[in-house]
């Protein structure tokens, strides 16, 4: 067992591995430029826009054609129950905590948008408590749901699109 106090998860560290199994094969292996002209593919956010995006709640990155995008989430309160039929979410928390159920079976479903569900709640699942460093997987097609949020929490969440 590896024990959070001997090997901490460093910020953005499982964003970094993600994006990196996630990027096409063709953009990976692109040659450095001698010239130093931007290497294509690369993204590049400064952190006043990334501190601007959590403040907003919003989409970091998305790119048509990719099989990845980024979020910048901050919630102050309790979500709908949701399942995502074609993203599996990788999630980071940051700052503050939250109670997080995986699992079970979502309360009163109603499909949103194509491929996505959203419910009341969940029945069932499993609870965890979500805190700093933390980081979860949710596999596309798993009910998820942010029951309870004391006060506030941050979080990135890197969405894997099947193909």
């Amino acid at each position: 067992m590896i024990h959070r106090d001997r090997f901490p998860l460093r910020p953005l560290a499982a964003l970094a591995v993600t994006l990196a199994l996630a990027a096409p094969a063709s953009r990976t292996r692109a040659a450095a430029d001698p010239t130093g002209a931007p290497a294509p593919g690369v993204h590049y956010y400064r952190a006043e826009s990334v501190a601007k995006s959590f403040a907003e709640g919003a989409v970091l990155f998305a790119e048509r054609g990719l099989n990845y995008m980024v979020h910048t989430s901050r919630r102050v309160s309790p979500g709908m129950a949701e399942v995502h039929t074609q993203d599996t979410d990788l999630i980071h928390v940051l700052e503050g905590s939250a109670t997080f159920v995986t699992g079970g079976t979502v309360v009163a479903p109603k499909h949103t948008a194509a491929d996505e569900i959203r419910g009341s709640s969940i029945d069932g699942g499993e609870t965890r408590l979500l805190a700093p460093g933390d980081v979860i997987i949710v596999p596309a097609g798993t009910p998820h749901w942010f029951k309870e949020v004391p006060k506030s929490v941050v979080y990135y969440t890197v969405k894997a699109i099947r193909p």
